[in-house]
């Protein structure tokens, strides 16, 4: 049903699209497939890198890292490698659900998740640079917070 609500909901802003502006409507897909196509290599090395380490790495040893069981140090692994991680959202959500399937908690996936779009440690010192010191530590440090308070959420509410 989803699937079909989501279909709909796009076919009729294609045809409002169409509506207001043919040419630009026409235009769309052409770019699509071209940003798609750039992106292809990238997300592709991306999904091989994903499924090597969870081909290698048992499920037992992800459940006892940041399982229901590990507490404090698998939010504190998930928390780390979702900020230092350069994963586009996009792949995030399926690694997510390996993660579940492997037997991590829902709290230190929503922890992952949340850390990987909202902390970005890898891009730090571009930020510092273009944002100012104080602003962009202020920014990670208070988005880790938020990342592990939502965590805390979803742990509870799941």
């Amino acid at each position: 049903m989803t699937v079909v609500s989501i279909n709909a909901l796009a076919l009729g802003c294609l045809v409002f699209s169409f509506s207001r502006d043919r040419t630009k409507t026409a235009q769309a897909p052409r770019i699509a497939r071209r940003s798609a196509t750039g992106l292809l290599p990238t997300l592709l090395l991306i999904l091989v890198l994903i499924a090597l380490m969870l081909a290698f790495v048992p499920p037992a040893t992800i459940g006892r890292l940041v399982g229901s069981g590990s507490g404090v140090a698998g939010v504190g692994i998930a928390g780390f490698l979702g900020s230092v991680l350069h994963i586009p959202a996009l792949l995030a959500f399926p690694l997510g659900a390996s993660f579940l399937r492997s037997g991590a908690s829902t709290t230190v996936v929503a922890v992952f998740i949340t850390t990987l779009t909202m902390v970005g440690l890898v891009t730090l010192p571009l930020e510092i640079e273009l944002l100012g010191r104080r602003f962009a530590l202020l920014r990670n440090g208070l988005s880790l917070v938020a990342a592990l308070l939502i965590g805390l959420f979803v742990g509870v509410v799941l």
